[in-house]
């Protein structure tokens, strides 16, 4: 089997692991600083073989080693905000961090492609990207399918829909700078635009920006993890199964939408190569004027860590 390598066994790392695991999507090596963490999750989630009906191994280790000859590497390594520390300490410990988990897996896996998905996402993708030197088609961040699960999941439920019926493309940054497209959105092929009032997606929009806050409001000392997970694992599933699924996907920007350096949100062709095609829609002026305010709020972070 292939070999997935996923960096980080808390609960986003973890359940992509299960997810994959039960998908069949490959052999895992979960990595983790914490001793006794990704062995113990990594042998409880094989013990769930059995019954669950999948072959994939789980290996849980504190070496970075394990992800010897990994086709993709996902990381979900990172520190979250503590009392008493600001913003841009915030960045600078898991700009480290980045650095660090990515220099290993060049010295591991050199030949494998980086999924990013730590936060703040797309300012580790650039970091991931510069410091690895794979080049931006191997090397991208998730965060849109997430936004657009929400997205599609609130449109469902507004409507009384099926999920599966709901389709969305969101540009831009992981978090309130997000630039949801209604007309883009559909159920079944029909815009939304032409389902719902104005204020309705106004206010479904709101809530897709606001999605991460929602959640860590009802758990107060911890975050979302089931649909981060997920939206991991369609990404992992159509770049090893070469679907070319188009998603959206934090990428480098190389002059597409009028941007160039900066890692940022767009839909993307997702194949076996990676990035096999950025996809470049037409947008109004509005909507451009959105997507360069979002990357501009990136652009701004790694000028503060001097990148």
């Amino acid at each position: 089997m292939v070999k997935i390598g996923i960096v980080g066994a808390g609960n986003v790392g973890a359940t992509a692991a299960l997810y994959a695991a039960q998908k069949e999507l490959g052999d895992i090596a979960l990595i983790d600083v914490v001793d006794g963490i990704p062995q113990g999750k990594g042998l409880d989630m094989m013990e769930a073989g059995p019954v669950l009906g999948y072959d994939s191994a789980i290996e849980g280790s504190n070496d970075f080693a394990a992800l010897e000859d990994a086709a993709l590497v996902v990381v979900t390594a990172g520190l979250a905000r503590k009392p008493g520390m600001d913003r841009l300490d915030l960045l600078k410990k898991n700009a480290e961090i980045i650095t660090s988990v990515t220099e290993n897996i060049v010295k591991y896996a050199p030949d494998s492609q980086i999924l990013m998905v730590s936060n703040p996402l797309d300012v580790m993708t650039y970091i991931a990207l510069k410091v690895s030197g794979f080049g931006r088609k191997r090397v991208y961040g998730q965060a849109g399918v997430l936004d657009c699960a929400r997205y599609r999941s609130f449109v469902a439920m507004e409507l009384g829909v099926s999920m599966e019926d709901t389709q969305a493309i969101i540009l831009g940054g992981h978090g309130d700078t997000m630039v949801p497209i209604p007309r883009y959105t559909t159920v079944s092929g029909i815009p939304i635009t032409e389902l719902l009032p104005r204020e309705a997606i106004d206010r479904i929009v709101q809530r897709t920006r606001d999605g991460g806050a929602e959640i860590v409001n009802y758990l107060k000392t911890g975050s979302a993890y089931y649909a981060p997970a997920a939206s991991v694992v369609q990404m992992v599933e159509s770049v090893l199964k070469g679907k070319n699924r188009v998603l959206p996907a934090s990428v480098m920007l190389q002059g597409e939408y009028g941007l160039r350096d900066v890692c940022v949100g767009v839909p993307v062709k997702l194949g076996s190569a990676g990035i096999e095609e950025v996809i470049e829609l037409a947008l109004s002026d509005d909507e451009r004027a959105a997507l360069h305010a979002s990357a501009s709020v990136y652009q701004e972070s790694l000028d503060e860590l001097g990148i």
